[in-house]
């Protein structure tokens, strides 16, 4: 009798949630890196569950899966959740690719366009159906090598050391990011989207590793160490051209007063020295991001900037200092970097 009761209520609970996607008019995305499956901070682990109940995010998107000594991050992440009275859906990942998902609502088709052993950094593509909608999702954490933004800033962008001079000549600064691989990625991920059937609506979340034209402006050219450069960095531009829209300019256009920085950012529980790759600098950007494609719309109802108010500069904790709003953390920020969450009406 137990036994039945308890098929019952899970089909019962089945049900539930296929009626609830069914009147679903908004999803809520969070992209997160989450700084080595929140080994790096103490109870980092449980802090990534925390936060996702405590934003109440409908798809998650992660950067810096590990799956240590062949452990199955997706898997334990589901299983913290549950433990916390929320239920979510995630199909394991291969060791090698370094970013997940997981989803309110069942997963369909789901492959890896590449793994970390690749160069060209972890993308996973993952099909979902919310509603009426059917939703792609390419989840990223693009190479993180050849890292140029360093170089106006006086270090090498490959081995972190401090160089003699910054390199502020916007075509050395081109060429050396190009050496990377994440221009190849995004290309790869544009013709893969438009092999799609174009009903769909296409969502780009992760941590590129790489700032946005649309940052390192004129209007920003003196501003955060930029020197004077004025760069037309690669995937942003190449995603704009291909028609997808980064969601944190759209409904913040100024880099001045809202630069929504998402690297580094403060952490209380981590000493500084393990924040500040280059102590001399101020190397504050967004390298993390949520772009979305969709002929049939797609609305921005919010996007909002989630962890600590407090980044890192010159070495040292720097206080808000831009008009950015924030989601603060629920209690430990298990990571170094912020994460996004966009609520997208459809």
């Amino acid at each position: 009798m137990k036994l039945g009761k308890f098929i019952l209520l899970l089909l019962l609970l089945s049900i539930a949630q296929m009626l609830s996607a069914k009147g679903k008019t908004e999803l809520k995305v969070l992209q997160m890196n989450i700084w080595q499956e929140g080994t790096v901070v103490p109870n980092g682990f449980a802090a990534i569950a925390d936060e996702i109940i405590d934003k109440n995010a409908d798809i998650v998107l992660f950067s810096e899966v590990r799956n240590y000594k062949g452990t199955d991050y997706i898997q334990r992440v589901l299983a913290a959740l549950k433990s916390r009275g929320a239920s979510y859906f995630g199909k394991s990942s291969d060791e090698k690719l370094d970013v997940g998902l997981i989803s309110k609502f069942p997963v369909g088709e789901q492959r890896a366009l590449y793994d970390r052993d690749s160069g060209m950094g972890g993308v996973l593509k993952s099909k979902i159906k919310v509603g009426n909608r059917n939703f792609v999702f390419y989840s990223l954490h693009l190479d993180y090598t050849n890292y140029a933004c360093y170089l106006p800033r006086g270090y090498d962008g490959v081995t972190w050391k401090k160089l003699e001079n910054p390199i502020t000549a916007v075509s050395a600064i081109v060429e050396a990011n190009r050496k990377s691989k994440r221009d190849e990625a995004i290309r790869d991920i544009i013709r893969d989207v438009d092999g799609e059937e174009q009903s769909q609506s296409f969502i780009i979340a992760g941590d590129f590793n790489e700032p946005s034209h649309l940052d390192w402006t004129i209007a920003t050219k003196d501003l955060f160490d930029h020197r004077g450069a004025v760069v037309p960095w690669d995937c942003s531009v190449l995603l704009e051209k291909a028609g997808f829209i980064d969601s944190f300019r759209l409904m913040y256009p100024d880099p001045v007063s809202h630069p929504g920085f998402t690297y580094p950012a403060f952490n209380k529980d981590v000493p500084l020295d393990k924040l500040a790759w280059a102590p001399t600098a101020d190397d504050r950007d967004r390298i993390d991001y949520i772009y979305y494609r969709s002929k049939p719309a797609l609305k921005v109802k919010a996007m909002t900037i989630v962890g600590p108010e407090e980044t890192v500069k010159y070495a040292k904790k720097q206080d808000k200092d831009s008009k950015d709003e924030f989601l603060l953390p629920k209690g430990v920020w298990p990571t170094d970097h912020k994460a996004l969450l966009v609520t997208f009406g459809f």
